[in-house]
């Protein structure tokens, strides 16, 4: 979906802009309603060397990741629209080349109304996200329905319902702009009132001293879109109330909707104008997604994949604390060595991982925070 609408996009609003390659590891020829087909390629040489820009929209880490690689090889800057990329191997690939998230989903739309409210004069305490349902461990069944109505694949429709998505996008916005969290999993404070739940989560950031990522679950009100709940200078109190916003000392600033495919390609002209990363997970993340077993789970089972199975979820940790944890955008036809229950934390001695470069990536980052010493990992958990 996100393809063929950014596609259908640039073609009829972007005349500055041309697509020169789509990649797809599909097969071309049941392809012919694309919107582009003929500029399909399956050749990543042929993306690269007709390109002055590429748009990495797979979902996939280990695809993702080496696109990435390869353009950066060949220098050139790169957009995503995957979170979950950002997340597992993002760090390691900000050092190495431009690599930003786009604005459409909710980090990069969080990280554009940041830059209105830094603008402003406002000063961001809470990164907030807006989830519409939340289900822990939906069945196979009705993700099965929900995904053939929705028309997208059953692995999303999985992670954004057991909330691993939302955990995810929360990590990257926490680790771009050095923010953390107040717990395992986020608050994720069910809501009927945004300004009564935004001044919670407000307050909570005071006591860390450090502004925090979370999310809310509306009811009453309409989901789908980001807020910040921010502080402002005392003297500008009265002109604040006066433009409708209360009278603080938290104020909420709302993006009630983001629109995926049609805001990437605002992204791409920052890039290509010279304005830089938008927001990646930044090369020194404080914050990780770990997988979390949904069900008991005994010796030899495999976990088929991660991020959208059935097996696992994902849960936002500190790296500080959790620093053995199995990142879930790594497992794929993982092999259990010892028996977990549910709501049990994945380690790495706890299953045997299949060779990859993801892997090599991961394990790479996790011996940086290893070697962070414990003193300074302290300030993670709000330890002066």
């Amino acid at each position: 979906m996100i393809s063929h609408c950014l596609v259908r996009l640039i073609l009829r609003h972007y005349p500055q802009l041309k697509i020169s390659r789509v990649l797809t590891r599909r097969s071309i020829a049941t392809l012919a309603d694309f919107p582009a087909a003929d500029v399909l390629t399956h050749s990543i040489d042929d993306l690269i060397d007709h390109s002055d820009i590429i748009v990495e929209c797979t979902g996939d880490v280990g695809f993702g990741t080496e696109v990435i690689e390869r353009a950066f090889e060949a220098g050139l800057p790169v957009v995503t629209i995957n979170a979950e990329l950002q997340v597992t191997t993002g760090s390691y690939l900000a050092g190495r080349g431009l690599l930003t998230e786009a604005e459409g989903d909710q980090p990069g739309s969080l990280a554009a109304l940041r830059e209105d409210a830094l603008r402003m004069g406002f000063e961001p305490l809470v990164y907030g996200n807006m989830k519409g349902y939340l289900n822990h461990n939906p069945s196979r069944a009705d993700m099965e329905y929900w995904s053939k109505r929705q028309g997208i694949s059953l692995n999303q429709t999985t992670s954004f319902t057991d909330g691993t998505k939302v955990q995810i996008e929360q990590v990257v916005v926490g680790n771009g702009f050095g923010a953390t969290i107040s717990r395992q999993g986020l608050e994720g404070l069910a809501s009927t009132d945004l300004n009564r739940s935004a001044e919670i989560l407000g307050m909570i950031a005071d006591g860390l001293g450090q502004p925090i990522v979370d999310y809310v679950v509306p009811s009453g009100y309409p989901a789908g879109g980001v807020f910040l709940v921010c502080r402002h200078d005392v003297d500008q109190a009265p002109a604040i109330e006066y433009f409708k916003l209360g009278a603080g000392p938290y104020y909420v600033l709302t993006r009630p909707f983001h629109l995926c495919s049609l805001e990437v390609g605002k992204t791409i002209c920052r890039v290509l104008d010279g304005g830089g990363v938008l927001l990646n997970n930044s090369t020194a993340p404080t914050l990780g997604v770990a997988a979390i077993a949904k069900r008991e789970l005994g010796i030899g089972e495999r976990i088929g994949r991660g991020i959208g199975g059935f097996d696992v979820r994902g849960e936002a940790v500190r790296l500080a604390d959790s620093p053995d944890h199995v990142p879930i955008g790594l497992l794929s036809n993982a092999v259990l060595k010892r028996r977990l229950e549910p709501g049990q934390l994945v380690t790495f001695d706890d299953l045997e991982l299949q060779p990859s470069r993801v892997l090599d990536i991961v394990l790479q980052q996790r011996q940086k925070v290893l070697e962070v010493p414990a003193t300074l990992r302290l300030v993670s958990d709000g330890v002066r």
